[in-house]
């Protein structure tokens, strides 16, 4: 990169005259490799030894930080604003930030902002193309290409202590040295010997080395090896302000340089200016002790960075749990649009024809009495493009059969209002202050308090499923007015009086609106059991409510009837709430537990039990489960739908319409039986046919007896007129399958609404 090339990084704003590259020259020749180390670059500005005394804009205090989840932060600074000085210092990656959600915000006083300036951002093409360096933005800088982007530039030169001054008109490739005797005579005279004494010069450079020709101010045509060079300076300031600007937008840390934004205003009005920048997202991290049966308080703290290179000072800090859109858009570094380039209708050249050639020339020789032509283009383009980017558990899927799901059709109950009557919908954008301001160095991280409350609790064992191990675990409530934000939580418990509290374990807390609840495990319970009562031995039972006919297949609406039976053994001394996760769906009905419960987050029933401190009980539940099951037309037999359509619980216009439907299935199932027969009977001949005529072909003509009168002919032809009767018949029998399947279709489709069924009269 240039940055590197030039070797440290620039001087402050108004301080040198030029871009000046020097080198550590010993008598003519660099201390090492001169591509390596020979040649370094020195950015200044201004006179040398004659620093400007401008004085430094001052920057307006930072007052209030607020933090987002998002990766931004807003930032606002707030002070008596003075003519033109005042500046918001941000890195070059965030100006467009900045610039585009900047406000100035008064205390109604007469205060005029006229705009804000800062110094162009500019790309790294742009940088290229004014430097005339190679706008390949993926190929590094090289020396070779600082000397040749100075091609045709006026340069000041020092080369063996001589300052020469002219127009660089040549950089070319030279071969290394290969003697330690300094090459000077391309400059006019002849080298003086070192005195006696001097201590012996370091091997020669056998590295790539350059030849520059120089036109200098006299007249003369001066060249000269690049590693004589002791410094080298453009003597345009405008180039010079290039140069510097290039090296800014080449460096590899161009996004981090500081650049201040100058708020142009009139009068010594207070106001405070805010603007958008990115930062670190804040995250929370919890303390959760649990003090009773039905209590717990919370602490909640923050961790938040100052990943600028500004000092925070007093700071207000606020913390906002929301995610309000925020996008990338370029917008401080110039833009420039493509315009078509028109041409005059006749070809005109830039060089004159006569310029380095005769008529005679450009006629040529004609010795072969070949003429070539010549040909000139040019193309251009250009393109665009952006773009906008816009401790939980995984939800529990109860297990049912396949094709069998939730019933819509039928309702037994809805688990799920249980925790619904007890949540309340609240704003989800929230914001926490900081209890005191807030001191952070640069590049600094802390840790800070930001919630501390009583929550309701309440201590549990949490079951997955039988025989599984016990889970520690709490049912908590926010209680308070704000919504606290996802993280981790540390579980501690109370102990007696005067003793310390007890880690319990870890978990991670679900981002929690007021009065919603989260269900907490962070640990095994190792006193309490749960396993199924191996004496209930009941089978699951269905019961048919509703039959209906969608999408080409018979949805059967059932209630499922399930007994299942657990013993629970609590070995603690102190009673013990179980939670049981149940495997049901939403539209069911839970009897038998002590209580009811239902986990938002998971979409999981829970059977609650309370055990009392060293017993054991044995509980039973009885489970009804409204469900569907949905089976194809082709699936469906004559049998299934007959006993179907005996179900008592099914509506009576139902049970008539499938114990009608019952002998159409029948009977398209005994044409599948038949095509099935006809199919097999058409392989069976196939097989026969093809090994009565392999026979025929093995014996040729050696039978001796007409065609006709020769048996294997005479069984491939009757083999031949059998398999065509079976294809004609598998072709009526398919056709037939598809009929009887359309008959049926027809006749289950008044089973898709609340209708009689077709050929019944209306009730």
């Amino acid at each position: 990169m240039l940055r590197q090339l030039l070797g440290r990084p620039l001087a402050g704003r108004g301080a040198a005259r030029g871009t000046v590259w020097r080198a550590d020259v010993q008598r003519g020749r660099p201390r090492g490799p001169w591509r390596s180390a020979a040649l370094s670059a020195v950015v200044a500005w201004g006179a040398l030894g004659c620093q400007a005394t401008t004085p430094e804009p001052s920057v307006m205090p930072l007052g209030t930080v607020r933090l987002y989840e998002t990766g931004v932060g807003y930032f606002e600074r707030a002070g008596i604003i003075s003519e033109g000085s005042d500046t918001l210092p941000v890195p070059a990656s965030h100006v467009d930030d900045a610039l585009k959600t900047l406000v100035v915000l008064s205390d109604g006083s007469n205060v005029q902002v006229a705009g804000v300036e800062f110094d162009s951002v500019m790309s790294r093409g742009l940088a290229r193309s004014l430097a005339a360096l190679p706008l390949d933005a993926e190929q590094e800088v090289s020396f070779t290409d600082v000397l040749t982007s100075l091609k045709g530039i006026d340069v000041e030169v020092i080369v063996s202590g001589e300052q020469l001054r002219g127009r660089l008109i040549e950089v070319r490739t030279a071969p290394p040295l290969r003697d330690a005797t300094p090459v000077v005579k391309e400059l006019g005279r002849e080298a003086t010997p070192p005195p006696r004494g001097t201590p012996p010069e370091p091997p020669a450079d056998t590295e790539e080395d350059h030849y520059l020709t120089l036109v200098a101010e006299d007249g003369g045509v001066r060249r000269f090896r690049a590693s004589q060079v002791s410094q080298l300076r453009p003597q345009d300031p405008a180039l010079q302000s290039r140069l510097s600007a290039a090296a800014s937008a080449l460096s590899g840390r161009a996004a981090q340089i500081q650049r201040g934004l100058r708020v142009l205003a009139t009068g010594g009005a207070r106001v405070r200016l805010g603007y958008i920048a990115e930062t670190p997202v804040w995250r929370a991290t919890y303390r959760l002790l649990l003090a009773s049966q039905s209590n717990a308080k919370i602490e909640g703290w923050a961790l938040i960075h100052n990943d600028t290179d500004e000092v925070w000072r007093s700071v207000r800090v606020e913390l906002v749990n929301g995610r309000p859109d925020s996008f990338l858009f370029p917008l401080s570094a110039p833009r420039y649009a493509r315009r078509p380039l028109a041409t005059p209708a006749e070809t005109l050249s830039t060089v004159p024809q006569l310029a380095d050639r005769t008529p005679d020339q450009i006629w040529g020789d004609h010795a072969d009495d070949e003429l070539g032509g010549g040909g000139t283009g040019y193309g251009s383009g250009f393109g665009s493009g952006g773009g906008r980017l816009s401790g939980s558990h995984g939800v529990r899927v109860p297990q049912v059969r396949a094709g069998t799901k939730e019933s819509g059709e039928i309702s037994i109950g809805n688990l799920a209002e249980i925790a619904q009557a007890a949540g309340l919908e609240a704003g989800a954008l929230f914001s926490y202050e900081l209890p005191s301001q807030l001191n952070l160095r640069a590049h600094g991280s802390a840790l800070v308090p930001f919630t501390s409350q009583t929550i309701a609790a309440r201590r549990l064992t949490w079951f997955e499923s039988a025989g599984e191990a016990g889970r520690s675990g709490a049912r908590i409530s926010n209680t308070g007015s704000q919504t606290l934000p996802a993280g981790p939580v540390s579980v501690y418990e109370a102990r007696a009086a005067g003793a310390s509290s007890g880690f319990s374990g870890e978990t991670g807390l679900p981002r929690l609106k007021p009065k919603e609840r989260a269900f907490l495990r962070f640990g095994v319970d190792l006193d309490v059991e749960l396993e199924l009562d191996r004496e209930v031995k009941t089978k699951p039972r269905e019961v048919p409510q509703k039959v209906r006919f969608e999408n080409d297949a018979l949805v059967v609406h059932f209630v499922r009837h399930r007994e299942v039976g657990y013993e629970l053994r609590n070995r603690s001394g102190a009673a013990r709430d179980v939670f049981l996760a149940l495997d049901v769906v939403k539209n069911a009905k839970v009897e038998g537990a002590d209580e009811l419960d239902y986990d938002l987050e998971s979409e999981t029933a829970l059977a609650v039990f309370k055990v009392a401190p060293g017993a054991t009980v044995k509980r039973r539940l009885q489970l009804k489960e409204a469900l569907g099951r949905t089976t194809p037309v082709a699936s469906l037999t004559s049998k299934a739908v007959t006993e179907l359509s005996q179900e008592a619980d099914l509506p009576e216009a139902e049970r008539r319409a499938l114990a009608a439907a019952a002998p159409l299935i029948k009977a398209v199932e005994q044409a599948e039986e038949a095509l099935a027969e006809g199919k097999r009977e058409v392989t069976r001949l196939s097989g026969e046919l093809e090994r009565m005529q392999e026979h025929l072909k093995a014996l040729g003509d050696k039978s001796g007896s007409p065609a006709g009168a020769n048996p294997l002919v005479v069984r491939i032809l009757d083999l031949e007129d059998r398999l065509s009767r079976a294809e004609r018949q598998v072709e009526t029998l398919t056709t037939q399958v598809t009929d009887r399947g359309k008959v049926v279709k027809e006749h289950l489709k008044a089973l898709g609404a609340d209708v009689p069924v077709a050929g019944e009269p209306a009730n």
